[in-house]
């Protein structure tokens, strides 16, 4: 699944699933625009691509900024006149309260950086997308699409599945332009997005739920890789899947099957 001469665009890819997707592209020879605000994980990230013969092209920008979003998309055509493949991944887990606890800043704050932060993606990727083609993956979650088991995930699982409905409807609309786009759909993986959540006041809302041998089945209940992700992100972005658009797909070790 060679990607020579193909621009990749990665938010959220200073860690986690974006890093690794970055770095696995980078091996497949494609060029790799690095979006995020951390600008130490960045730089670091950027080194490592670079060591590698990789060309990295890294972006401290907030995604939930329209002027910075269009910015970083004209610097990516600017800097090698296309754009090939779109991995919209940044985001965060925000605050997992009850709903009646939940403020209207904290809700609003996971909407603005993982739905406004999909959107804005697409929306500035699109007109250079259209040139040539493309591939966009938006990274949501189990948590939305199959479970709803997780106590005070409200604004956290309705931002993952707007980001289904966002990459369907795009699915469909850009289909004549040879845009193809899907969403991955992780499960337990190991990332520090818990470092972003934060939880209060669950116990008085958490249904029990026993799971028999652990909540992952397939791998004795532990948590998949970033690098099993961006497998998953290789493939989608490639010619190998040019008939899959307007499909989301579960990588959880049928996690998702046993606790939705």
């Amino acid at each position: 699944m060679n990607l020579e001469n193909k621009v990749a665009w990665i938010t959220g890819a200073a860690s986690g699933i974006g890093r690794a997707t970055a770095l696995l592209f980078a091996r497949q020879g494609a060029k790799v625009a690095l979006l995020d605000l951390d600008e130490a994980g960045l730089t670091t990230l950027a080194d490592e691509i670079t060591s590698l013969g990789g060309q990295p092209l890294p972006q401290v920008v907030n995604l939930r900024s329209p002027e910075q979003m269009e910015s970083a998309a004209a610097e990516i055509i600017a800097q090698w006149e296309r754009l090939d493949i779109v991995i919209a991944n940044g985001g965060v887990n925000g605050t997992w309260a009850p709903i009646e606890d939940l403020s209207l800043d904290e809700w609003n704050a996971t909407q603005e950086i993982n739905l406004r932060g999909a959107f804005l993606t697409l929306k500035y990727a699109i007109p250079h997308l259209k040139k040539q083609g493309g591939s966009v993956v938006i990274t949501s979650s189990v948590n939305g699409t199959r479970i709803f088991s997780n106590a005070g995930a409200t604004a956290y699982s309705c931002s993952k599945a707007a980001q289904v409905a966002l990459a369907k409807m795009a699915a469909l609309e850009l289909a004549e332009q040879r845009i193809r786009v899907n969403v991955i759909c992780p499960g337990a993986i190991e990332t520090d997005i818990d470092d972003s959540t934060r939880k209060r006041d669950l116990e008085e809302i958490r249904e029990p739920v026993e799971f028999p041998e652990g909540k992952i089945p397939l791998t004795d209940g532990l948590p998949g890789t970033a690098l099993q992700v961006a497998d998953l992100m290789l493939f989608l972005a490639s010619d190998s899947a040019s008939h899959i658009t307007g499909t989301e797909i579960w990588i959880d070790g049928a996690q998702s099957l046993l606790q939705g």
